[in-house]
């Protein structure tokens, strides 16, 4: 198939791109990467008036780093995080995570902000994000907000994105130089979505404890004070603490209570802990 026929637009700010997705009267979708836009329209999943490029807005594309935190324009695509063209302040989690999105082909165009933005619970931004404590900055009618990644999926393929909103950029806070990371995901084959994945952060200087259960049926669990899972972080084998029947009940709280989901679930995250990496 192919799609439907709709009205081009590629502003060169943001400014001009809020204007034209504040029109109530049309159905507008926002293109960056498209790399699951393009195949949803193909087959008229999605069928907008008009299509706004947004791969030409310069704020997009741009890298602020700051005292604290690296602040990524949402048009950085995950080849520019692999090949480390941006500042990695993540201890290499990120440009790991990023070498095993998909092929490299998705991976040169595909864009962070629009992997986030699409919500799929099985892709990786959503839960390494989560992981690392990473905000996302949301502009539209009525000014600026910023929440954390965590809050910004509320469901399967469902962003919490106000009428006439768009997200402009992800703030990534920077690691502590002992802080360790683990990511785990279970695929048949490469370029597959995740079925099970399992992602932490121990940052013990920052009083940071985090761990994500993602490629659930919706939004990924996400767990801010892990250190029942974790310890204190200072351990030499993180994984000496871990509690299969922890990680469990959290799960079977959340909702999944498939005896084999559940298992392969806990045992993605005990492996990113166990191959967990430090700076």
């Amino acid at each position: 198939m192919k799609p439907v026929n709709f009205d081009y637009a590629r502003p060169g700010d943001v400014g001009v791109a809020l204007k034209l997705i504040a029109d109530d009267g049309l159905t507008v979708k926002i293109m960056a990467g498209s790399q699951s836009l393009g195949p949803m329209l193909n087959m008229r999943l999605v069928q907008p008036d008009l299509l706004v490029d947004i791969t030409g807005i310069e704020e997009l594309r741009s890298v602020d780093q700051r005292s604290d935190e690296i602040v990524l324009g949402a048009c950085i695509t995950h080849a520019d995080i692999e090949d480390r063209r941006v500042p990695d302040v993540t201890c290499g989690a990120l440009p790991t995570v990023a070498r095993g999105i998909a092929y490299r082909a998705v991976r040169n165009r595909g864009t962070i902000g629009g992997s986030l933005t699409h919500a799929d619970p099985s892709a990786d931004w959503h839960s390494i994000m989560a992981a690392v404590g990473a905000k996302v900055v949301l502009r539209g009618p009525g000014g600026e907000r910023t929440i954390p990644v965590e809050d910004y999926m509320v469901g399967a393929l469902e962003a919490d994105l106000q009428p006439g909103e768009m997200l402009v950029s992800v703030k990534v806070p920077k690691l502590s130089s002992t802080a360790r990371w683990g990511y785990y995901k279970s695929c048949r084959k490469t370029g597959e979505f995740a079925h099970a994945i399992g992602s932490f952060l121990s940052d013990p200087d920052r009083g940071v404890s985090r761990v994500v259960i993602g490629a659930t049926e919706s939004r990924p669990i996400v767990i801010t004070e892990a250190s029942n899972i974790l310890g204190d972080g200072r351990a030499e084998r993180l994984g000496a603490a871990f509690s299969s029947k922890a990680v469990g009940d959290v799960i079977e709280a959340a909702g999944m209570t498939d005896p084999l989901d559940k298992q392969t679930h806990i045992v993605a995250l005990r492996r990113a802990i166990e191959q967990a990496q430090s700076a």
